[in-house]
This record gives structure tokens, sequence and C-alpha cells, in this order.
């Protein structure tokens, strides 16, 4: 009796470890086929209006998951003609006129820019006009990861860490 327990309990053994149930549903794609993305907005000018100051405002078409993050970067300068100087909004600038501040929000349908500040920004018009702006899009699910999260602040490092390649940057003017 032991003899023909032991035969079943290794026949049944057998048996259910080869048997396959249903597929499982689809996993996520690996990084390269997340929608990082990187968009600029080139030479465009804060608008005005007594409610909300100066901003710039854009639709994002197609919409980001609600899980995404949008980062913001100023062109503030360059190095030579091929080295851009990217700096992370927002950002308080100190100024002989008083401080100036670029800040943002954004949704999954759109984003806004506003530029304001201790004193008339119009007294400094090279501050609000003639912009440069780059937009990145992270998914989610990349900024949930714990580690080897990069210095957000640092454009390049941010660009890197998400394998973005920003050779060809679509313009949203």
């Amino acid at each position: 009796m032991k003899k023909r327990i032991i035969l079943m309990t290794i026949f049944s053994m057998l048996f259910l470890s080869s048997c396959e149930g249903p597929q499982g549903p689809p996993g996520l794609d690996g990084q390269d086929g997340l929608l990082s993305e990187v968009f600029e907005l080139r030479n465009i000018n804060f608008g005005f209006n007594a409610t909300d100051g100066y901003t710039i405002y854009r639709t994002l078409n197609p919409q980001i998951a609600s899980s995404d993050v949008l980062l913001i970067y100023r062109l503030s300068g360059t190095i030579n003609s091929s080295t851009p100087i990217w700096q992370q909004i927002p950002r308080t600038l100190f100024l002989p006129e008083g401080e100036l501040d670029y800040d943002f929000d954004f949704s999954k349908q759109d984003f806004t820019i506003f530029a304001g500040g201790t004193y008339n920004l119009a007294l400094t018009p090279s501050y609000i006009n003639g912009q440069t702006f780059r937009i990145v899009i992270v998914p989610g699910i990349l900024t949930n990861k714990s580690a080897n999260k990069p210095d957000f602040s640092n454009y390049y490092a941010v660009i890197k860490a998400y394998n973005i390649d920003d050779s060809n940057v679509k313009v949203l003017n």
C-alpha cells in the first residue's frame, strides 16, 4: 500500500508540474517602451492677464498618464553655441529690481508656466520675452523606483537616467 501511495504521489507531482494554465495579463513594457519625451518652447513670450499675471499655457496632446511627472527647465544661457545651460524651475532669480520667480503646474491634460516677482516684471522684458523652455515627461513608473533616481535639477542627468533622446526635440510653439 505504501508503494502505491508513493507512486501516486510521484505521478501526481509529475502530472501537475507539467500542466499550464491560461496566459496571464501582459506585463509592463521595458523602459524603452515607455513614453519619456522632451518638448521645447522656443523664443516664447509670457502673456499677461490681471488674474494670473504672466503665464504660458499649453495643452498636452496626447494627454499624459495621471502618474507621470512633468519637469520643466529654462534656458538660462549657453557655454558655447552647442552647450545650453538649463535651469530647473521653480527658480527664483535675484535681480537689482527685486526677486523674479518662475514656477509651473501641470495636469495630465495641460501645463502652465508662471513668472512673478516682487516688482513690475515689465521693467525686465528680457526675462518674460523670448524665453526657451524644455518640458520633460517622465513616466510615473520610472520615478517611483527608489534606486538610481537622477538629480532632477540637472537636465542632462535626467535625460541620461531615463534614456531620453533629446537630439531631435519636438518644438511646441
